[in-house]
């Protein structure tokens, strides 16, 4: 008994690239006992298990339901607008590396039941391809050129070229392409000039290029020699910032202590002149009384009471006049001390 068939088994596997436009076929043929409604699917198969199909395209009942996800609006539509023409193929535009998966077409007209599988897979171009040198570009040294690309599926292939001069690499030059890596052995001047890398797979190819300037090597020594001094330099300088701070703290601790010895509560001295007077004072109205009966309570007073600070400096004596005789009495028999009395004369000044 004859039955609905698919008939688009061509072909099972597809491989497009990120961007592109692929047609999954789903051609298929009804028999005359096909009498029930034509229904289509479109379902997705997640490679892990674990996660549920999702259908995202359907015609039924003469309509199509094509919004079951937002990711695939508007990319996904059937190539007919009428699947039941007998094509029922879907078209998938933009393609994103997330469409990557196995598609399985079904369709059903009752009693007959058929459905086919296919394998896409979305590849990524090679993208953001950088080119870089390792090592010392010096001759005699080894140097490696490095080209890695950001983005792009594998497998990746990379491939170098010498753009200037002879467009051969050089015979010491060891090449690989899984890694992108071109190692120049004891580089000489002449492998100077620009390489050109060229990252590749199934679906692009994407192009950096750097420049190699092999040069004589370098004076170590003069450098050493000049980094020697240089930080013999520094150290001096740092050695003298750290004297002057050093000295500068010291004074400050200096004038600190000295200020905090001086007290504030003492009282200024008094001047010499007051003092003198009120000592003399204090000796004539001793001297207007003396008699005898006081004499005793005088001598008693020790001449080393009077400040020192007091009579350091004895005023000159002034020629116009004499200094007045005042007879002193005989004080050695009542065992008495001799004092020497300033006098004061006409003028107010002590002689």
């Amino acid at each position: 008994t004859r039955s609905l068939t698919i008939t688009s088994v061509d072909q099972s596997m597809f491989e497009k690239a990120q961007g592109e436009k692929v047609t999954l076929p789903c051609t298929f043929e009804v028999s005359e006992e096909d009498e029930g409604p034509l229904d289509i699917e479109w379902v997705l198969i997640p490679a892990d298990n674990q996660k549920r199909e999702k259908i995202i395209i359907m015609y039924a009942v003469d309509r199509v339901y094509n919004k079951y996800y937002g990711y695939v609006t508007g990319r996904m539509q059937f190539t007919h607008l009428d699947p039941r023409s007998g094509d029922g193929s879907l078209d998938i535009t933009n393609l994103k590396a997330e469409d990557t998966g196995t598609y399985q077409c079904k369709v059903k007209k009752a009693p007959g039941v058929q459905s086919q599988k296919l394998q896409l897979t979305v590849l990524v171009k090679p993208a953001r391809t950088k080119c870089s040198i390792e090592g010392s570009q010096e001759i005699g040294k080894d140097v490696t050129l490095k080209c890695v690309s950001q983005e792009g599926s594998p497998l990746l292939s990379y491939d170098w070229r010498r753009v200037s001069g002879t467009q051969d690499l050089p015979a010491t030059s060891v090449l690989n392409k899984n890694t992108g890596e071109l190692l120049l052995k004891n580089a000489s001047r002449e492998y100077s000039g620009r390489y050109n890398c060229v990252a590749s797979n199934r679906v692009g190819t994407d192009e950096c290029s750097v420049e190699l300037n092999v040069t004589p090597p370098v004076n170590t020594a003069g450098i050493i020699v000049g980094a020697i001094i240089g930080t013999l330099l520094g150290l001096s300088v740092l050695c003298s910032i750290i004297f002057c701070c050093y000295k500068k703290h010291r004074e400050k601790k200096y004038e600190k202590e000295v200020h905090h010895d001086i007290r504030e509560d003492v009282p200024p001295p008094k001047s010499r002149s007051s003092t003198a007077r009120s000592y003399i004072g204090s000796n004539r109205s001793s001297l207007g009384s003396m008699s005898p009966s006081n004499m005793e309570g005088y001598t008693k007073t020790p001449y080393s009471q009077v400040p020192s600070e007091d009579f350091e400096r004895a005023p000159p004596p002034n020629p116009a006049f004499a200094p007045s005789k005042v007879a002193a009495p005989n004080l050695s028999r009542m065992g008495a001390v001799p004092v020497m009395i300033p006098a004061q004369s006409k003028d107010g000044s002590i002689v």
